[in-house]
């Protein structure tokens, strides 16, 4: 059984497992550390993100390991610095609201600014026995924080510029995509396996406009990337909805939120794609009973697919108990294929 495998649609053993912030505040040992350093540090620092990625593969043998990093990482590329408060998030100061300010923007080059994460993927790929997943965040995603200065419930900032101005807006995307092409081969040449692409938030923009603003960018990188022969994940929160326009870039997968039933995807999209999800992360919350009928019924779902790899529709929650996790991994581990 293998990840890549199922990347490929031709695994004919189980389901490969791993979870969105599979790495984070739900693990006791990630919780210990961190009172020892700030978030900025442990993703700075190459050591420590090879010890925080590795925390869930030693602790639950999950079949990937996703790099300890923060898709905001790459506004060090452009010239910016982001930061984190407790019970806030990110915070990025003097946020963007208008073309002119794009020019505050630079191109810097990648390996020298971001260079801490290509050592940590050169570490990483001496210790795991899994494949490594790298990734970034999309550009309209990484534009909105931009213009928002953090996390926004509505993106009102961002949208009502790329209304005003669509011609700039689509300059700062066109600045991020760029960048992000020039992180995600640094990545891929320090060793990953495969790629994820995170447009958290797509789900935001109307139809056209995300064809216009976020798929057009998302098939920029996946273009670009398609000749290294690595896989590319693309995932979206509203990935039920744009479902057809995702499988249009041939990426080797997409993975679906919560609200669409897996089993019918497939036969919409083909047997070409691979399938990635889509459990609520709210269900780890619920009793393990209630988990294990949960995983079970999409396993069943999903029986005898060769392009499905089990996961949740977004990151794990920080409350989260270990034994849910512990739960999830278990039943998926228990499907043997004949």
């Amino acid at each position: 059984m293998s990840i890549l495998d199922a990347l490929q649609c031709i695994n004919n053993e189980r389901p490969p497992v791993w979870l969105m912030r599979q790495a984070g505040r739900y693990l006791p040992e990630y919780r210990a550390l961190r009172a020892k350093h700030s978030f900025l540090e442990m993703c700075h620092c190459p050591d420590l993100i090879t010890q925080v990625t590795m925390m869930p593969i030693e602790r639950f043998g999950f079949d990937a390991a996703i790099l300890f990093s923060d898709i905001l990482i790459i506004l060090e590329a452009l010239g910016r610095t982001v930061r984190f408060e407790e019970g806030r998030g990110p915070v990025i100061d003097h946020p963007l609201r208008c073309s002119s300010d794009i020019a505050s923007l630079k191109n810097s080059d990648v390996q020298k600014t971001l260079g801490f994460v290509a050592e940590g993927i050169v570490q990483l790929k001496k210790r795991l026995s899994v494949p490594l997943l790298g990734f970034c965040g999309a550009p309209f995603t990484v534009a909105s924080y931009l213009i928002e200065g953090g996390s926004s419930t509505d993106l009102a900032l961002t949208k009502r510029w790329m209304y005003r101005d669509p011609v700039g807006f689509h300059l700062l995307l066109d600045l991020i995509a760029q960048a992000s092409i020039d992180y995600l081969l640094m990545q891929i040449s320090a060793g990953v396996d495969a790629i994820q692409i995170f447009d958290t938030w797509a789900n935001a923009l109307p139809y056209r406009q995300f064809g216009e603003f976020s798929l057009a960018y998302l098939d920029r990188i996946v273009q670009a990337l398609r000749p290294t022969g690595k896989p590319v994940i693309l995932f979206c929160r509203g990935s039920s909805l744009f479902a057809e326009s995702l499988v249009a870039l041939q990426p080797a997968a997409i993975s679906f939120d919560w609200n669409c039933d897996l089993a019918h995807q497939r036969k919409r999209l083909g047997s070409d794609i691979a399938l990635q999800g889509n459990l609520d992360p709210q269900l780890l919350c619920a009793p393990l009973p209630v988990i294990e009928r949960e995983v079970n019924e999409l396993l069943d779902a999903m029986e005898g697919d060769s392009g499905f790899i089990l996961g949740l529709g977004h990151g794990i929650l920080p409350e989260t108990p270990l034994a849910a996790v512990e739960t999830l991994v278990d039943c998926v581990k228990a499907r043997i294929r004949v």
